[in-house]
């Protein structure tokens, strides 16, 4: 498979667009007009600037308004051509996308567009140049592409075909699977675009919402299978317009872009098992059994601190690394690592961020598998040297520079707790009823969520919930929840725009720490919430207003509700059930813990409370004794 991106799809002048483009691993690229234009080089310069690269131009573009005019606008549309087809020449491309005419002087008729298009490939064929005719969405006569595939044909030129582009075909809600009928040798080629469902003009939403395949909400896939039941066997190209991405950074684009060609085309053959699909091989997505153990980098009286709020909650130091200042905590099947080494990856962390969530381990199926996919979905690998006695457990770099590890049971690599740890012989005092983690929380700044989005999407087998607002008292989080299957993992994604909200602040102050909030699950809230505080907990306290306003919005008994303020517990409902949380107070620059319990079917993570709950986190502002960092 030729993979290729329109350089319009990512930030930068044309050369680092080039550079960025090749190092993620495309081997094309659409040449945009205005970026060819601003460049300095000549045509040939830049061409040779561009195979130098190791990249192909797979396509010159656009060339707009051109079939149904007439007179001397007719004749100076095929002039435009003419100057156009010379410039690719010089380029060293022999594609051009000419998209569907909004001239408001343009004339419709199938046969009238065909002739121009008849005549226009006869020039083309003189100078060994293929037309590619494109519908746009917008199109004032054509805007869908069974129309311009009909054009086409009645054009009848071996040098004119068509190019299709999922944007212009799914915005318009046309069934792809009309794509179908369409000869492959006819398609010259096809762009891929995903955009959320957005109800606004078209030519606006196309303009600036566009975004990477499985970042949005179009059925892509669906579009993509269609294409190869054709038998279509060219470059397979992403033109992405997208106001974000237009600030971003060229590489973290272009390799998303990247990532998300290579996930949807395996999707594809996955799908279309009877079509020969010229793609790579890699392991199926990947199912998550849970959160393995989550590791703290952390150090003197932060780490004394750490400890000292863990056995607060139930918790007990139950094994000790055997040669790293590395000690394991446990309650349920719950396991924390506090890593106080002064070297290595979580030292590095340490002097980065303060104590901070450095890594996060996965249990999956099957770690060899979920490591192949990750790397072949262009995932940063992570090593560091392994001592005697030590297992090599695989991981690659995750959300600010994290590190995610995975563990699986067939390949011994889940005994890593008897092997590596020595037990502590710890008593244990009783826990608090603290039975998994429900669900892990990464902050992030907002321009980077679909991004990391796409990033678990593609990799495990995860759903994408829709993004929702999360008021804080000084600005807006956009948070979006993510999770597997069988909900063994969830992980909520929160998008910072302004250091002022609590979410910006932990950014600032951790300078770029990911992992914010670790929340965890019991099975009666209630009954941890006071083991808990007889171990000396100390809860986020939350005024008597807002036990004032649960009274007036949901139907809860008096008991309920004295029993609800007195233990500092937080509640929501919906349709499908009830949800319990409860919060420690913030430690160590912004960090926290979260109790949860989930009842009947609800699956959400108590959205309305966040306000207030931030609002109290707010009021106390830096723990004492933290120092500024």
């Amino acid at each position: 498979m030729k993979t290729s991106i329109a350089t319009v799809s990512i930030s930068g002048n044309l050369r680092e667009k080039l550079e960025a483009i090749a190092k993620a691993g495309f081997t094309g690229i659409e040449i945009f007009e205005q970026d060819f234009i601003a460049d300095t080089g000549t045509p040939r310069e830049i061409g040779q600037l561009i195979r130098d690269q190791g990249l192909d131009i797979t396509l010159f573009q656009p060339f707009r308004d051109f079939e149904g005019l007439t007179g001397a606008l007719r004749q100076k549309a095929f002039d435009r051509a003419k100057y156009k087809f010379d410039t690719m020449n010089e380029l060293g491309t022999d594609l051009i996308l000419v998209c569907s005419t909004v001239h408001p002087q343009a004339l419709g008729g199938i046969d009238r567009s065909a002739d121009d298009f008849a005549e226009l490939g006869d020039i083309a064929r003189q100078q060994g140049i293929r037309v590619g005719f494109e519908a746009l969405a917008w199109g004032r006569h054509v805007n869908d592409h069974r129309d311009a595939w009909e054009i086409v044909r009645r054009a009848d030129h071996p040098n004119v075909g068509l190019i299709l582009d999922s944007f212009h075909t799914l915005a318009r809600k046309i069934d792809p699977n009309t794509i179908r009928r369409i000869p492959g040798d006819k398609i010259f080629f096809v762009q891929l675009a995903d955009a959320p469902l957005i109800d606004m003009d078209l030519l606006y939403w196309s303009r600036h919402f566009r975004n990477m395949p499985g970042e949005g909400d179009l059925p892509v896939t669906d579009f993509m299978r269609a294409v190869a039941a054709t038998g279509y066997d060219g470059p397979v190209s992403l033109e992405i317009f997208n106001d974000q991405f237009r600030g971003g950074h060229p590489e973290g684009l272009a390799r998303d872009g990247y990532r998300s060609l290579v996930a949807l085309m395996d999707d594809v053959r996955r799908a279309e098992p009877d079509i020969r699909i010229d793609v790579p091989e890699i392991p199926a997505r990947v199912g998550v059994e849970g959160v393995a153990f989550v590791e703290f980098a952390t150090r003197g009286a932060e780490a004394d601190a750490l400890a000292s709020l863990l056995r607060s909650m139930g918790f007990t130091h139950v094994g000790d690394h055997v040669s790293k200042k590395v000690a394991l905590w446990q309650q349920g099947d719950i396991r924390i690592v506090l890593n106080t080494e002064t070297s290595g990856f979580a030292n590095s962390a340490y002097i980065m961020h303060g104590t901070t969530i450095c890594d996060v381990g996965l249990s999956v199926a099957n770690a060899a598998d979920t490591t192949s996919r990750a790397l072949a979905l262009a995932a940063a690998p992570f090593r560091q040297p392994v001592d005697p006695g030590e297992l090599d457990i695989p991981a690659i770099r995750s959300v600010g520079g994290s590190v995610m590890h995975f563990i699986d049971k067939d390949s011994g690599l889940a005994n890593v707790w008897s092997v590596e740890f020595t037990p502590t012989g710890a008593e244990v005092r009783g826990d608090a009823g603290l039975t998994t983690i429900d669900h892990v929380a990464e902050t992030m700044k907002y321009d980077e969520m679909l991004s990391w989005s796409l990033f678990y999407t593609s990799i495990f087998d995860m759903t994408r919930a829709p993004m929702v607002d999360v008021i804080d008292p000084d600005g807006l989080v956009r948070s979006q929840a993510i999770s597997a299957r069988n909900a063994e993992l969830r992980i909520t994604l929160n998008g910072a725009e302004t250091h002022r909200t609590l979410a910006g602040s932990f950014l600032a102050e951790s300078f770029g720490g990911a992992v914010q909030h670790v929340a965890f699950s019991t099975r009666d809230i209630f009954e941890t919430a006071r083991k808990m505080r007889d171990f000396g907990f100390a809860a986020l306290e939350m005024p008597v207003n807002y036990y004032s306003d649960l009274r007036a919005r949901f139907s809860l008994t008096p008991e309920r509700l004295t029993e609800l303020e007195d233990l500092n517990i937080l509640y929501d409902e919906d349709a499908d059930g009830a949800f319990f949380q409860l919060y420690s107070r913030p430690f160590a620059g912004g960090l926290f813990f979260e109790i949860v319990q989930r009842v009947e079917g609800y699956d959400g993570y108590g959205a309305p409370n966040a306000p207030f709950r931030i609002a109290a986190q707010k009021r106390l502002g830096r723990p004492k004794g933290m120092p500024k960092r």
